[in-house]
């Protein structure tokens, strides 16, 4: 045989074994005396190991994280995407939180200063404030979900353990507005992905959201950060939920420039904590019913702990499967990957009685966003991505002198001006301005011309304001890629006591963002055909290609018009032969005790003085109806 292009020869005798370890003493001898020979060499066979063929870490602890290894069916893709040799390399992130233990031996080898402050105490070390029973554990058990150093012996893997991490210490002092905006303009062209879990209190009775200086610190991000790609900011949707609280009214999550990331239990139930609301974009794991084991990660004073969990553990793994993506094709801008995202987002498991199909036939819940993130799609749909072409925006004023709200109020209005500029949605933004005697009694529904409702807010109990919404801005994500041309419907309606006297909607402008492009049209990565889109924990392949598109929707819950079963097993609340996540107002949540068997839970009725309860009695409530007040001491409802 003839080596292309070079003057060598190989030849091959069949009186010499195949395989063989030394030399064969007769050729040498011949071949070393042959003057038209100037170079040989008896060829060997040679030990040789694929590099990245084994793509488990192991790392102690990685058996145990269940959201990554296999352990659930489905888990968040990991292995597929390291098997592709996405790892993060190249990616910097940093955590705005209470600081990173910097020297942790599971971070400190991805520790990047340059990605790092601390603006409590205006230095460049974020090691966090010992002491005070070491509250300030947050920021680096974050860290350690994106970044923990895979195969040292140590902890378990981050997601994305060949990124350099920073941290931004800043809760852990006077939380101001122009705080909140150098950590979030901190390197912008260094730093590619922000990570937070926190904002406005949960209590279920805030509306806020980030200051004049923020908000321009966002709007810089996306439009400079990157060198003009635009920062990535990945933001937990909020622990409210057993406050009844609604993540459209957290200004940060419901941000057209974060990625808002709700959580699931590993069983696919809906946890107690989370929010619900149409700005959350995808979904991750959070904790587990089935084990005392959460999300493993890397704790203070050098120590690891499997207890970390709730929505401020969902969003550092969505952020480090964005750094996968980005590894994968670092030209993406933050709008491609809020795309990417959509796309990656399957409803697989994940249980809600609200999943419905919007105008494209995408699936979609006001609990879970469009489903739970698959990080080997993520990579997949990102090395073959096209960008996006700019994002347009049209605005529709529609209501300009005030309107009598009354029990419910419905408002309609044409927007087939915005199709010159607009063909596939993205964003959608409702800005009003109302009052309103209790105003947690108020839900404001959205309705495209394609037929998709978005919930904007839900019935918040606890919210007892009279002030309304002054100039606020709801969000919706659930007209993604629809086409904008025809009547929109606002409706606001009372869901409260009828003893509520209303209200006033003074301003009300719909605001449409999107691309002239028709992206339904696009054939989406997460479908194509591939070698493989799930391997397990050899890197083996698991199904056929397109085992992970959009054919698991089939297996999805659906909403039926159907009146649900009585029994709804033991994770929902049956209320009126339907079957929901949580009682509504007037209703409590218990065992229904049939048999000592018995799981299941119903909403059983409060006593008339309260509106929500803890239980039958005068003295289980929990807030109260208008005209009435909430005695702390007895729990009872009283008039003014």
């Amino acid at each position: 045989q003839v080596m292309e292009g070079e003057p060598f020869y190989h030849f091959s005798h069949r009186g010499t074994r195949q395989r063989a370890l030394s030399r064969h003493w007769g050729w040498h001898m011949r071949l070393t005396r042959d003057p038209q020979v100037l170079w040989f060499e008896q060829q060997t066979v040679k030990r040789r190991s694929k590099r990245g063929g084994g793509v488990v870490p192991t790392d102690p602890w990685f058996p145990k994280q269940w959201y990554m290894n296999n352990d659930v069916h489905p888990d968040l893709n990991i292995l597929t995407a390291w098997s592709r040799g996405y790892t993060g390399l190249g990616v910097v992130l940093t955590v705005l939180d209470d600081g990173l233990e910097k020297d942790h031996p599971d971070l400190a080898a991805n520790y990047d200063p340059l990605a790092s402050y601390d603006f409590n105490s205006n230095d460049p070390d974020p090691q966090p404030r010992y002491g005070d029973r070491d509250k300030n554990w947050h920021g680096t058990r974050c860290a350690g979900e994106v970044a923990a150093v895979a195969n040292n012996g140590i902890c378990g893997a981050g997601v994305a353990y060949n990124a350099k991490i920073g941290g931004v210490r800043m809760l852990d002092g006077a939380i101001m507005d122009i705080v909140e905006a150098q950590a979030l303009s901190l390197q912008p062209q260094y730093i590619h992905i922000y990570s937070a879990s926190w904002g406005p209190e949960d209590d279920g009775r805030t509306v806020d959201g980030p200051g004049v200086l923020a908000e321009a610190a966002f709007h810089k991000g996306v439009i400079q950060g990157r060198g003009g790609l635009g920062s990535i900011f990945i933001w937990a949707s909020g622990n409210g939920g057993t406050n009844y609280d609604n993540c459209n009214c957290d200004g940060y999550t419901n941000s057209i420039y974060t990625v808002s990331v709700g959580s699931v239990l590993g069983d696919g139930h809906r946890p107690r904590y989370s929010e619900s609301c149409p700005a959350i974009l995808t979904t991750t794991y959070s904790s587990r019913t089935t084990s005392k084991v959460q999300i493993v990660t890397t704790d203070l004073h050098h120590r690891c702990t499997d207890k970390h969990t709730g929505t401020s553990a969902s969003a550092p793994l969505a952020a480090g499967m964005v750094a996968l993506a980005l590894e994968a094709n670092p030209a993406l801008t933050w709008r491609d990957l809020q795309h990417l995202i959509i796309r990656a987002s399957k409803p697989a498991h994940l249980r809600a009685e609200d999943w419905a199909e919007n105008g494209v036939g995408r699936r979609v819940s006001h609990y879970y966003g469009y489903g739970l993130l698959d990080a080997g799609l993520l990579v997949q749909a990102a090395t073959t991505w096209t960008g996006t072409r700019p994002q347009e925006k049209c605005s529709v004023q529609a209501a300009q002198v005030p309107r009598d709200i009354g029990p419910s109020l419905t408002i309609h209005m044409d927007a087939s001006s915005c199709s010159q500029s607009i063909r596939s949605l993205e964003h959608v933004q409702v800005q009003l301005s109302l009052s309103y005697s209790r105003r947690g009694d108020l839900v404001v529904a959205l309705s495209s011309p394609m037929g998709t409702t978005s919930t904007l807010v839900t019935v918040r109990p606890y919210d007892t304001s009279q002030d309304g919404y002054k100039d606020w801005t709801f969000m919706s994500t659930h007209f993604w890629d629809e086409n904008p041309k025809g009547i929109w419907t606002l409706q606001l309606e009372n869901k409260g006591d009828d003893q509520n006297t209303g209200g006033w909607l003074t301003s009300f402008t719909l605001h449409l963002r999107g691309t002239d492009e028709d992206m339904p049209a696009r054939r989406s990565a997460a479908t194509a055909t591939d070698e493989c889109l799930r391997r397990d924990e050899q890197g083996a392949c698991q199904g056929e290609p397109g085992f992970w598109g959009d054919s698991d929707n089939a297996q999805l819950p659906r909403v039926s018009a159907q009146p649900l079963p009585t029994d709804c097993g033991s994770s929902l609340y049956t209320h009126h032969g339907s079957c929901l996540s949580y009682c509504p107002p007037r209703y409590y949540g218990r065992a229904r005790n049939a048999t000592p068997r018995d799981t299941a839970r119903v909403c059983a009725s409060c006593h008339p003085s309260c509106y929500t309860c803890q239980g039958t009695s005068a003295t289980s409530c929990t807030s109260c109806p208008s005209g009435r007040t909430l005695e702390d001491i007895t729990h009872t409802c009283h008039h003014f």
